[in-house]
C-alpha cells in the first residue's frame, strides 16, 4: 500500500508542476506537523491545492529532525496539541535556533484559547489558526508571509 500512495502524492506533485507551467521548477516548500493523520492530510491537501510543495510529519520532535535535513523549508504550520513536544514548543526551539529563526511559524489549533494565541504570537509565530483551517484561511496567510 506504502507504494501506491508514494506513486499518488508524486503523482499530485507532477500535476502540479504541470497545471502550472509558468511555476519555478522548486515549488516552496511548507512543513506540516500534526499528530493527527486526518489533519495532516486535510492542511497538506491545502497546501498542494495552493501550488505548494508539502512534508508532512507528525511530531515536533520529527520535525526538529526533517529541519537538520532540510533546509529549503518555506515555512512550518503546526498544531498546538500534540504528545511529547507542543507546536509551541517546536515554535520556540525554531526562534531559539540561528539557523532556523528565519523560517515563518504557523500554528493551529481546534481551541480558541486568547492567553495562548498571544502567547504563541509574542514568541514570534506568524499567525494563529483555528481548526478546521479553510483554503481561504491557507491562501491569507501564504500571500502575507511568503512574499
Amino acid at each position: 500500500m506504502s507504494s501506491s500512495s508514494s506513486s499518488m502524492s508524486s503523482g499530485q506533485v507532477e500535476d502540479v508542476a504541470e497545471a502550472a507551467p509558468a511555476a519555478p521548477p522548486q515549488q516552496r516548500l511548507v512543513l506540516a506537523v500534526d499528530d493527527s493523520s486526518v489533519d495532516r492530510a486535510v492542511i497538506a491537501g491545502i497546501l498542494r491545492s495552493s501550488k505548494f510543495q508539502v512534508t508532512a510529519v507528525d511530531s515536533g520532535k520529527r520535525a526538529l529532525e526533517l529541519l537538520d535535513l532540510k533546509k529549503n523549508v518555506s515555512m512550518i504550520i503546526t498544531d498546538y496539541w500534540m504528545p511529547e513536544m507542543t507546536g509551541y514548543e517546536l515554535l520556540k526551539a525554531i526562534k531559539e535556533s540561528s539557523e532556523l529563526k528565519e523560517i515563518p511559524v504557523v500554528i493551529m489549533s481546534s481551541e480558541n484559547v486568547p492567553n495562548r494565541i498571544t502567547m504563541c504570537l509574542e514568541e514570534g509565530a506568524e499567525d494563529f489558526l483555528l481548526k478546521p483551517v479553510q483554503p481561504c484561511d491557507v491562501s491569507r496567510l501564504c500571500s502575507r508571509v511568503l512574499k
